[in-house]
């Protein structure tokens, strides 16, 4: 009965294959970017020969022709860029008009059943194979899109590195020569006018001359680690942005836990406090009337300390917060970039982290740091 069942099965599809064929047709969604247009007729007239076979062929002869197909039209899916879900609709419409004219051979349904079966069988392999090419070719093409940006970041910060150590000491050292002076004109002339500012400034540049330093190396030969106290190490960024807090009119706060040593690079800790303090304080300087600095350093465990910056400051978008430590990214318009990426390579060189969480009122930094 039922290879009685599949014959007239059968010789209907051959029967009435170009009439379903045209109706398939005449529903397909096609964009008029797409390359493959004049295919999209063809693949249709493929799958129907396919699902003709199922019923001669043997299961593993007609998989290998299902993938074939598949295959091949999921790459033209991937070429022509145009959305996925077309194809899905135009397979499923394909099927859903061949089983629907099935209903014109009046056998009844237990016969039918099994073909029905096996013709959705072979639909839903087809679909599988398509969209899993599709999707791991996509997959395939983000990923080396992803790995070309991020060799072009890393190939921009070695060439960073080899500018900055070439010409580094050329900055340096009349900046030596400069501050030198300073220090003369001060003995003969403590009273002389705008030193403490050129001091300042001064201080500033080389700061900013360090970061790029950091950049070109992680450990600088010759240099050793040794423990400081991060409670006098705050005190001092404080007093050394005091002018710049005082402009800004901010309102500092601080809570820090008693004797807190650290071991590790004082002059590194040291910039990427001053860079975070002194961020916070540009932010505020600009959004604020009532703007509040806190500084907060606690216990995180007996391993870790936590050191937390807030400010009072604006939200940071949650698109820029997922990237604000990344390289070359910086909403200032006279800005590198690099400020927040070396801080970052800073606190993780001393085998720590550095995060930032943002909300409507409060922006926070936060330092873990090893204890010794």
């Amino acid at each position: 009965m039922l290879a009685v069942t599949k014959r007239k099965l059968v010789d209907f599809l051959v029967k009435e294959k170009h009439a379903l064929l045209d109706e398939w047709d005449k529903v397909f969604l096609i964009s008029e970017d797409d390359p493959f247009k004049v295919k999209i007729k063809k693949n249709g007239e493929a799958m129907y020969e396919i699902i003709l076979n199922i019923f001669s062929e043997n299961e593993e002869d007609v998989e290998n022709h299902v993938r074939k197909l598949a295959y091949i039209i999921g790459a033209e899916r991937v070429r022509a860029n145009i959305n996925i879900g077309d194809f899905v609709y135009n397979v499923n419409i394909g099927r859903s008009i061949i089983l629907k004219n099935l209903n014109k051979l009046n056998l009844e349904w237990p016969d039918l059943q099994k073909s029905i079966d096996s013709i959705n069988y072979c639909f839903d392999k087809f679909l599988y194979y398509a969209v899993t090419y599709y999707s791991d070719a996509k997959n395939k093409i983000i990923e080396e899109k992803s790995n070309f940006i991020d060799n072009t970041h890393k190939d921009r910060l070695t060439l960073l590195g080899q500018m900055t150590s070439s010409f580094i000491h050329e900055f340096r050292n009349p900046l030596t020569s400069i501050q030198g002076f300073i220090q003369l004109l001060r003995a003969d002339y403590p009273e002389m006018k705008y030193l403490d500012i050129i001091g300042n400034e001064l201080e500033q540049l080389n700061f900013k001359i360090s970061q790029f330093l950091l950049l070109s190396k992680k450990e600088l030969i010759g240099k050793e680690k040794n423990i400081f106290s991060l409670n006098e190490l705050v005190d001092e960024v404080l007093i050394f942005l005091y002018p710049s807090i005082l402009d800004a009119k901010v309102k500092v706060l601080k809570q820090m836990e008693d004797n807190i040593n650290i071991m590790g690079y004082n002059d590194e800790i040291r910039q990427v406090l001053i860079n975070i303090i002194f961020n916070a304080i540009d932010v505020l300087s600009q959004y604020r009337s009532d703007p509040v600095l806190e500084i907060k350093c606690s216990l995180l465990n007996k391993k870790f300390i936590k050191l937390d910056v807030a400010n009072n400051g604006p939200m940071i978008p949650e698109n820029l917060l997922n990237t604000i430590f990344e390289p070359f990214v910086t909403t200032k318009k006279l800005g590198t970039g690099l400020g927040l990426f070396v801080c970052r390579e800073i606190i993780e060189k001393h085998k720590g982290s550095l995060t930032c969480q943002s909300e409507a009122e409060k922006t926070v930094f936060s330092m873990a740091l090893p204890r010794t």
